[in-house]
């Protein structure tokens, strides 16, 4: 049986993990991970047939091949590997969680750090406890700050993975309404998230922390901190403006025009102009890559159709970035209107959360409202509210009842897939 040191030697020669037989390549180290629907050890004498350097397997399949390395389980191994070569890494990462915001602030931190540095970040949303281990295993000599994206839907989850990241560096967006059912309510969120905290606490490392979030401020008490916020005195003291054309940010003298919509970004676009000041960025190098940041991936995305300004904030939902997205869509020129999925996840708070967002558009100026999905289908709410049990309802809905002339948000939980309707838009 290998020690991971050994291991360690093997990734060298072969630093590209793979985790997909779909994307087989040479030379790669491959992973044989288990997932509900699939066993990655099927796929090793393909992955042995396709090249690869190294295939970590944890089943017997009578495979004689001397790259096959067999061990009891591949996933712990693959977190083992990820937390020895962070060992072995000398520069600095930056590590971030949080209810709401996370990939769009950790796209935000790569595109300020870039400007001066060669940055390794999490790709996508793979911040879980594959994903992380990914993540710093992509690091290379030749990166010089890593930035790794922590997710979690249960307590512990946050404190497992510092444990592999073993950030120098920690921000934590909010403390929001999301993942409610696994965390067991807010307070469990919060004491889930603050697990970060935890890790800095406990190793003399440092949080990137907004001062304006009192709860923030609490939960990193007696950490080394470097803040920003609207009350922090200069050259640290930021404070915006929302825009319908994009949230602009102050900091002095300087304004920094964004493409990212709503005041909820404020805090996230503030800590990556703070983060880099921190490693000694010029602030026209910083204020450059946020004006050119274009939000993707169904975050917030601002996209210009022939009939309609659509505002797709489709990838994820839970009641916190509901509400703040509902907020928001009233700072853009209107008229207009919202297509809301159900938001998952929300175990025994299901009917409150969805019955409160429904009020909440009961008290708001909104032309259209339509709302896709059961959990929706069973709240109390206004006879020119239209209701949808599917998706694909909603889409034969709109196919035969077209809209033109709105700002249209479609917000809704990944599953829901409110981004088909798109094209009807």
């Amino acid at each position: 049986m290998y020690s991971i040191a050994e291991l360690y030697q093997q990734y060298l020669r072969f630093p590209e993990i793979n985790t997909d037989s779909r994307k087989l390549k040479p030379n790669t180290f491959f992973v044989c991970l288990k997932g509900d629907r699939f066993n990655g050890n099927d796929f090793a004498l393909q992955a042995l047939e396709g090249g690869a350097g190294v295939v970590l397997m944890d089943e017997d399949h009578g495979i004689g091949d001397s790259r096959v390395v067999r061990v009891e389980n591949c996933l712990e191994t693959l977190q083992d590997l990820a937390r020895f070569h962070r060992s072995q890494l000398t520069i600095p990462v930056v590590g971030l969680t949080g209810s709401n915001g996370k990939t769009t602030s950790k796209e935000l931190f790569k595109a300020v750090l870039e400007q001066k540095f060669r940055v390794a970040a999490t790709q996508g949303n793979l911040n879980n406890h594959i994903g992380v281990p990914l993540t710093l295993l992509s690091i290379t000599p030749e990166h010089q700050i890593g930035i790794v994206e922590m997710g979690a839907n249960a307590q512990r989850e946050i404190a497992f993975l510092s444990e592999i990241a073993q950030p120098d560096i920690g921000y934590i967006t909010n403390f929001g309404k999301a993942h409610l059912e696994g965390f067991g309510g807010i307070e469990g969120v919060i004491k889930g998230k603050s697990e970060l905290y935890e890790y800095l606490r406990s190793h003399g490392k440092t949080a990137l922390v907004n001062s304006a979030d009192d709860l923030q401020m609490e939960k990193s008490a007696d950490i080394e901190r470097f803040l920003f916020g609207p009350d922090e005195p200069e050259p640290f003291q930021f404070d915006f403006e929302d825009h319908p054309s994009g949230m602009k940010l102050r900091w002095g003298r300087i304004w920094t025009s964004t493409q990212l919509t709503g005041a909820y970004n404020f805090s996230n676009v503030a800590a990556a102009f703070r983060l880099g000041l921190h490693f000694g960025i010029e602030p026209t190098q910083i204020q450059s890559a946020l004006q050119q940041y274009v939000p993707t991936n169904q975050r917030s995305e601002r996209r210009q159709t022939e009939r309609n300004q659509l505002v797709v904030d489709c990838y994820n939902a839970n009641p916190s970035s509901m509400k703040v997205a509902l907020d928001n869509i009233l700072v853009l020129p209107g008229p207009h209107c919202v297509i809301l999925g159900d938001m998952f996840e929300m175990g025994p708070y299901e009917a409150e959360e969805h019955q409160a967002i429904v009020d909440q558009l009961g008290h708001i100026d909104m032309e259209r409202v339509l709302l896709v999905g059961p959990a929706f289908g069973r709240t109390h709410c206004p006879p020119e509210f239209i209701r949808f049990a599917t998706t694909q309802q909603a889409y034969h809905f709109l196919d035969s009842n077209p809209i033109s002339g709105y700002t249209v948000l479609l917000k809704g939980s990944r599953g829901m897939a409110l981004e088909t309707l798109i094209p009807l838009l």
